[in-house]
Parts: structure tokens; C-alpha cells; sequence
């Protein structure tokens, strides 16, 4: 469907006169400065993500869940006994 709309210059005319009416001719470059500078904050950040997962050997190490470290630290203040008994 959006396909048919711009596949003639004429539609891309009228698709152009209805913004410029609907918006107005002062707002049309500042939104269209706007998504311009989005679009680069975009490209920089998805490149950021790229150059971070191809990066070799500077994986940082896994953490564990925040749950699992407060359990640890709790067994190993009672003497890592595994037995619940022991544990009363």
C-alpha cells in the first residue's frame, strides 16, 4: 500500500503540499532537523553496539543474579553446611 503512494511524482507533490499545509512551513525543517539528529544519535549508538560485541577477549565476566550473591553470602556466614539440620 505504501508502495503505490510514491511510485509517481505527482503523488509525492500531494503528499508534500498536505504537510506543508498541515504543519506549516516554519516546522517542516525544524522536525525535519530533529529527525535528522535522532537518526545520527541512532546510527552512533547501533554502531557503539556493534563495535562492543565484536571486540575479542574484552567480554566482561558473568555475574551472577543479585538473588544468588545474597545466598551465597549467607552460606558462607553459616559454614556452607549444606545439611538444613545443621543449619537450626
Amino acid at each position: 500500500m505504501i508502495g503505490d503512494l510514491f511510485d509517481s511524482p505527482w503523488k509525492i507533490l500531494i503528499v508534500a503540499v498536505v504537510l506543508i499545509v498541515l504543519f506549516g512551513s516554519a516546522k517542516l525543517p525544524v522536525a525535519a532537523r530533529s529527525l535528522g539528529k535522532s537518526m545520527r544519535i541512532l546510527k552512533t549508538e547501533v554502531k557503539g553496539l556493534h563495535e562492543d560485541e565484536t571486540e575479542p577477549g574484552s567480554a566482561a565476566p558473568a555475574l551472577a543474579p543479585a538473588g544468588t550473591q545474597q545466598t551465597i553470602a549467607s552460606q558462607q556466614q553459616l559454614g556452607s553446611s549444606t545439611d538444613p539440620a545443621a543449619n537450626r
